[in-house]
C-alpha cells in the first residue's frame, strides 16, 4: 500500500501513505474519525525503507554514521461520514555518531533492525548510535504525539 514517487517531496510521501493506510480503514468504518500514520528516514532525499537483511542493516548504519538525516512522519486524521480530514506531516532531523564496525555490530546485536525504517529505533538503546535530535522526538519513534494531540484539540472544537 505504501507508495514513493521519484516527483514528489519525503512530506508528501509520507503523507500520502498516510492517506492511503487511514482511508482504507475509514472505508470500513466511517462513522469512526480513523488515524493513519506513515514514517520515513530519508539521507539526501532518498529513502531508507525497512533492510531486507542483517547485512542491509550494517550497510544503512554505516551510511547514516556520523551525518545527519531526516525522519519524516506523515498523519492522516479522517472521518468519512462527517467529511472531515486533516492530512500533515512532520520532519525531525537526526544526527549520527562517528560509528566504527564493531559498533554497528553491537548495536544491531541489541535490536531487530529488519522491521524499522533506517534499521534503528531511537527508543532501542539509541544514545549508543545518536548524538542529537532537532525537533520532535516522539516523531523519531513513529508518532508526532504533540502536533496528534493539538491537531485532535482543534479537531474537537
Amino acid at each position: 500500500m505504501e507508495v514513493a514517487h521519484e516527483h514528489l517531496s519525503p512530506l508528501e510521501i509520507c503523507q500520502l501513505n498516510a492517506h492511503r493506510k487511514a482511508r482504507a480503514v475509514a472505508k470500513k468504518i466511517p462513522d469512526a474519525l480513523v488515524l493513519g500514520a506513515d514514517t520515513l528516514v530519508f539521507l539526501d532525499g532518498e529513502i531508507m525503507g525497512k533492510p531486507r537483511d542483517l547485512a542491509d542493516a550494517q550497510r544503512m548504519l554505516a551510511r547514516l554514521q556520523g551525518r545527519m538525516h531526516q525522519v519524516v512522519t506523515g498523519v492522516n486524521l479522517i472521518h468519512l461520514r462527517r467529511r472531515r480530514e486533516r492530512l500533515f506531516a512532520v520532519s525531525t532531523d537526526v544526527t549520527f555518531r562517528p560509528l566504527s564496525a564493531e559498533q554497528i555490530s553491537g548495536y544491531l546485536s541489541k535490536i531487530n533492525p529488519l522491521d524499522k525504517a533506517g534499521a534503528y529505533a531511537i527508543q532501542d538503546h539509541g544514545d549508543l548510535i545518536v548524538s542529537e535530535i532537532s525537533g520532535s522526538y516522539s516523531n523519531v519513534v513513529g508518532l508526532p504525539v504533540e502536533r496528534v494531540g493539538a491537531e485532535l484539540a482543534a479537531w474537537a472544537k
